[in-house]
């Protein structure tokens, strides 16, 4: 049975898996591939287009198809928890020292569908849409873009609406309008970029890598959602982790009973 491009790709991805390739390295040339696999130029062009797709490989002019360097991946630590400090309120200690890199963003606009829903705005609701690019203050490198839309009746006319919201961002000043005790809950997915939030957080344009995405909730003491935050990061670069904890239910059989422990 003729050798087929994806089973190519699949003895490829794994020798670079394995480190028989490592970053840097050259693949051998098509002519030897086809020659190795007894397989046909466009069989073997297509499993190296199925590498690229996935980020594993690039095409150098002159020098032939060179696998890619990868960034060591930063876990994101998802605690549950929300963490205050000087500035005001974080989710996650690995982004605290991040800044803006450019003053943000401020516009009227509707509320994305996929939001809506979340927000519990009818489609085409108005909103404000606050946009950020954060990253390291030192390197200047971006790290993540971070979307925050507001209801528009509850923004309109408030500091909410101005590009320097005060000490403490906006959740402050959502608690000192009458929302406190602001509460969060959030879910993580991931995407395609937009050739803009590529372009954004300086991702390679000849490969296809996907964001991670974090969308938070806020919502006041009565559960009305006063704002909704899409952070996007390159999952290239960072992984979400978290710890796992035992349930009562799964109490090791000669456990005494008290599984307080183990949470």
């Amino acid at each position: 049975m003729p050798v087929s491009y994806r089973d190519i790709a699949a003895d490829l991805r794994q020798q670079i898996s394995e480190g028989r390739y490592m970053p840097g390295d050259k693949l051998p040339m098509l002519t030897e591939l086809q020659a190795q696999y007894g397989a046909g130029y466009q069989t073997v062009r297509s499993a190296i287009s199925l590498l690229e797709q996935e980020g594993l490989v690039v095409a150098v002019r002159r020098r032939g198809t060179i696998v890619r360097e990868r960034p060591e991946k930063r876990r994101i630590t998802r605690s549950r928890q929300v963490f205050r400090d000087e500035i005001g309120y974080y989710f996650d200690p690995t982004a605290q020292p991040w800044v803006a890199l450019v003053p943000p963003t401020l516009r009227w606009g509707i509320v994305p569908v996929d939001l809506a829903g979340l927000m519990g705005l009818p489609t085409g609701s108005e909103v404000l849409v606050r946009d950020r690019v954060m990253g390291d203050p030192e390197s200047r490198k971006p790290k993540q873009l971070a979307t925050s839309y507001l209801p528009a009746d509850l923004a309109r006319g408030t500091r909410l609406a101005e590009a320097d919201t005060g000490h403490g961002g906006i959740y402050d000043r959502l608690e000192e309008m009458g929302h406190r005790p602001l509460r969060w809950s959030e879910g993580v997915s991931a995407r395609m970029p937009s050739p803009e939030e590529a372009e954004a957080l300086n991702l390679p344009a000849d490969v296809g890598v996907p964001l991670l995405r974090v969308v938070r909730v806020t919502t006041s003491a009565n559960g009305e959602v006063v704002e909704l935050n899409d952070t996007r990061m390159s999952a290239e670069e960072f992984e979400i982790g978290y710890s796992i904890r035992r349930h009562a239910s799964a109490r090791l059989a000669d456990d005494d009973g008290d599984a307080d422990d183990d949470r």
